[in-house]
This record gives C-alpha cells, structure tokens and sequence, in this order.
C-alpha cells in the first residue's frame, strides 16, 4: 500500500470517543485520529517514539508532567518510555506517528498495511 486516502480507512474504537483508522510498514505504524470533545485519553508511556500532529482543533496535552496548549498545526514529539496524556478541547483531527510498528495497532487494525 503506497498511496492511500486516509477517510477510505477502515476505523476502530481506541477508547471511549477517540477512533481513527492505521497503516503500517515496516518500520512505522501512522495513525488517522479523531478526539471527540472532551475525549480523554489516560497518562501512560509505550517503548515506541512518537510524533503527534494536531491538524485541527485544541488538544490539551501533558508529557512527563509538563502540560501544552496544542492548536492545529502544532507537533509534539514523545521520546520511548515517556508518561503522557492529552484531552480535546474540540474536536481534533491528529496524525500520529510511530516507530517501531505498533504490533498492537496492527492486530486491531482491518488493514494490516
């Protein structure tokens, strides 16, 4: 899979009011989020470096325990091993990037990349 339209994507339920759909290759697992307002996502860490890119919206966002103001169009990158959490404000649309492959993504996604 070399050239994808991101809103044909098959989409999964990651927690209660963020869902989005996954591609992998080899080496990286991109991730097509969306946070509903108010969407939650609880303070944990993974082995996997992380690049999020807020598209659109407002992300409230706290990595290891220093909290961001993320607007659309802003980056954050999360280092392996890193405690940190997020909360939309508005609804928010991220791109989200990680490497290795998130073997646990894949075995939920319809699209195995």
């Amino acid at each position: 899979m070399s050239c994808i339209q991101p809103k044909d994507l098959p989409r999964i339920v990651l927690r209660e009011g963020i869902h989005g759909a996954f591609v992998h290759s080899e080496q990286l697992t991109v991730g097509y989020i969306t946070l509903e307002p108010g969407a939650h996502l609880p303070a944990h860490a993974h082995p996997h470096e992380q690049w999020s890119h807020l598209v659109e919206g407002e992300l409230k966002f706290v990595l290891d325990g220093e909290e961001f103001h993320l607007t659309g169009g802003m980056s954050v990158y999360i280092p392996s091993d890193v405690i940190h959490s997020a909360t939309a404000i508005t609804l928010c649309k991220v791109i989200d990037t990680f490497c290795p492959v998130r073997q646990d993504y894949m075995a939920m996604s319809p699209n195995m990349g």
